[in-house]
């Protein structure tokens, strides 16, 4: 099982970001919906390794949440409230999400197999890596990629050439992260047995 502890950086300094995110995620497909936890956090509960990924990727994109996931396992029946679950990737996710404050990709896991957390970590180290780089040009060709389109058709939207759209999204990485969603699903899946 999968938990993310989401925190909003920068709050004392910013507006509430947290309900608007509430908003924006409400149809991800969790066990337990995203639900405000304290504060400036939130938290929800998962149990399929790519919708982790998307999820944590998504945030990083967005620049104002510092992202942890703890991995185990968690006291069921699962409550109706996200805030009131309990169990070892619970209490993983709040490790991660303070650690996560102070790491360079303002991502991190931590799980009962320590291993294979520290796997998953460092595999979510690098991709989170390649995702902050990004200019706001590499993440609108990436984010047309994500949602399936070729690259002409990235162009054609673009209203530029095929060759600046293969630039954009090899300068931006998506070979790479489309190859580390991959060896982090493995990782997430292998540290969650």
């Amino acid at each position: 099982m999968y938990v993310l502890t989401v925190d909003q950086r920068g709050s004392r300094r910013d507006i509430d970001r947290v309900a608007d995110l509430l908003v924006e995620l409400r149809d991800a497909p969790l066990l337990r919906k995203f639900e405000r936890t304290a504060g400036d956090e939130v938290q929800a509960v998962a149990d399929d390794s790519g919708t982790v990924i998307d999820l944590a990727l998504d945030l990083l994109e967005r620049d104002n949440w510092s992202v942890g996931i703890g991995i185990g396992p968690v006291e069921t029946p699962l409550p109706a409230q996200t805030r009131a679950g309990r169990g070892p990737a619970f209490e993983h996710a709040r490790t991660a999400v303070e650690r996560a404050k102070n790491a360079p990709g303002r991502i991190a896991a931590d799980g009962t197999d320590a291993d294979s957390a520290a796997d998953v970590d460092a595999a979510l180290t690098l991709l989170a890596t390649i995702v902050v780089r990004r200019t706001d040009q590499g993440v609108e060709a990436v984010s047309l990629a994500r949602a399936g389109l070729s690259q002409s058709e990235i162009a054609t939207e673009l209203g530029i050439s095929k060759q600046a759209v293969s630039q954009r999204l090899l300068t931006a990485g998506w070979q790479a992260e489309l190859a580390g969603r991959l060896l982090l699903r493995r990782l997430l899946e292998r540290a969650d047995r």
